[in-house]
Formats: structure tokens, sequence, C-alpha cells
């Protein structure tokens, strides 16, 4: 079970803190990018913080390696408008390759090879996830065609709740997986300060956005969660992993027990179990 040690406490929002985080991140992924050759970094630009912040971090690794920072906003039936603006300013702030791509004919499409499709919410979790598969072989195909690799933009907080598709939301380097929600929201903030003013509004557009999937599953992440917002859940998932087991039944921690799979994909036998020893 995947069970955070102290150093995940308390979350980090001192001023001084974030700057090394941001320096440590710009710095291993300068480090990656020039130990492996690649030529490129490709990133799924939702509109949402995740993404944007990823796209902050990320833009100066790429100008210092001399290498395109390749970005597409992929956006299906259910992607709102608010959600597409966003994730065009973003696009064409921090991207040197920008391109926004709609794909809901393809999707339609797809969509006839799969069966029994209602309105309940299994069917909606298995369009949503279809959706999310599709996007990311737009993404992988851009990362083969121009030698790079896409990047991972889940947090922490999402990691464990299994808020995520497997084979659709996890790409090849997730520079801020292991990052609360809430620090996400605090290092955004924080970037703000070193940006132009077009980057600068691109990213506090999606500071003060409501999370949402784009998915068409519900109407922002948090209903899904079981609370009011980003910040109630890690406090739940702090109070929970100190020791709290009052909060055992509540549904976001059934939820990161109930996705453990994912955080533990593929599931294999060991050599030792396959010679019986």
């Amino acid at each position: 079970m995947t069970i955070p040690d102290s150093s995940y406490f308390p979350f980090i929002s001192e001023r001084r803190q974030l700057g090394e985080v941001a320096e440590v991140i710009r710095g291993r992924m300068f480090e990656y990018v020039r130990g492996s050759g690649l030529q490129s970094l490709v990133l799924g630009i939702s509109g949402g913080i995740d993404s944007a912040l990823c796209a902050a971090l990320l833009r100066p690794v790429c100008d210092k390696a001399g290498i395109p920072l390749i970005g597409r906003s992929i956006t299906i039936e259910t992607n709102k408008d608010d959600e597409i603006c966003r994730s065009m300013l973003v696009g064409k702030a921090f991207c040197h390759d920008f391109r926004h791509i709609d794909i809901t004919k393809t999707f339609l499409e797809n969509k006839k090879l799969l069966v029994d499709f209602d309105d309940t919410m299994l069917s909606k979790l298995r369009q949503g996830n279809m959706k999310a598969r599709m996007r990311m072989m737009v993404l992988y195909d851009l990362a083969q065609l121009n030698r790079g690799m896409v990047i991972s933009t889940d947090n922490y907080s999402e990691y464990l709740t299994g808020f995520w598709t497997l084979h659709g939301d996890v790409g090849d380097y997730a520079p801020v997986q292991h990052l609360w929600k809430t620090e996400i929201y605090a290092l955004s903030k924080l970037l703000l300060e070193e940006e132009t003013d077009e980057q600068r509004a691109a990213l506090q557009s999606c500071i003060d956005a409501t999370p949402v999937d784009g998915l068409g599953i519900s109407s922002c992440d948090c209903e899904q969660l079981g609370v009011e917002n980003y910040f109630e859940a890690d406090r739940i998932f702090a109070a929970f992993f100190q020791g709290d087991e009052t909060l055992r039944e509540h549904v976001l921690i059934k939820r990161y027990f109930s996705s453990e799979y994912k955080r533990n994909n593929p599931a294999c036998f060991t050599r030792a179990e396959l010679l019986g020893k």
C-alpha cells in the first residue's frame, strides 16, 4: 500500500522552499533531457492548473536545452469553452509549438466499437477513459515523431485517489506527481512573479478556474471526491495518514484503498514466486 512518509507533511507553503522545489524540478528535468538525448518535450494542455504549472516549469528547461516544448490542447465533445480558452492561453504563452485539436468526430466513430452505453455513471466513466486514452495516443505519436517524451501532469492528491486513467493520463516523466494539489497552487502563485504578462495571465486563469477533468463525468473534480475543494481533500489525507481512523469511511479514503491497483500496475509475479522460492 502506498503510504506517504513524514516528508509529505506539513504541506510546502514557505516561499523559499517552494522556490527550491521549482529549482530541483527544473534542474533534474534538464539533466534528464541532456542525458537521454531527447529532442523535445510533449505536453497535453487541458486548461487546468496542473498542466499549466508543468508548462511554466518546463519552458525554461526547454529553452536551456535548446529543444521545443510541444503543447497540444486535445478536446472532445465534453470540453467546455472556458477550458478550451484557458488551454489555448497557456499553450500560446509557454509552448514553442502549440495547436488546438478537436477529436470529437474520431471519438464518436471509435465509440461505436464499444457496447451498452447508457446514462449511468459507469458508462460516463468508460467514455471518459476512452477519451483520455485517445488524447494520449496523439501525444505519444508526437513524441515519437519529434524524438521526445510525454510529460505526466498528475499531482499527488490525484495519484492517491486514482483520479486518472491508466494508459490515458500517464506519461514518461512526472515532474509534479509528488506535490499535493495544495502545493500545486502555492507553487503556481510563486511562479507568477517570474512570468511575462502573457504567461502570468494564462497561469492566473488556471489558478482561478474550477478543477474539472473535461471528460463529462461530473461538473467538477470535487463532486467525485466528496469534498468542497482540493484543500479539504489534502487536509483529510493528512489527518488520515497521521492516524485519524475516523476518516476511514470517507469517500476520499475509500477511493485511496480501492485504487491501489493503479499505483501498482501492472500486477505481476516475482521471479521467486514463479520459481516457487
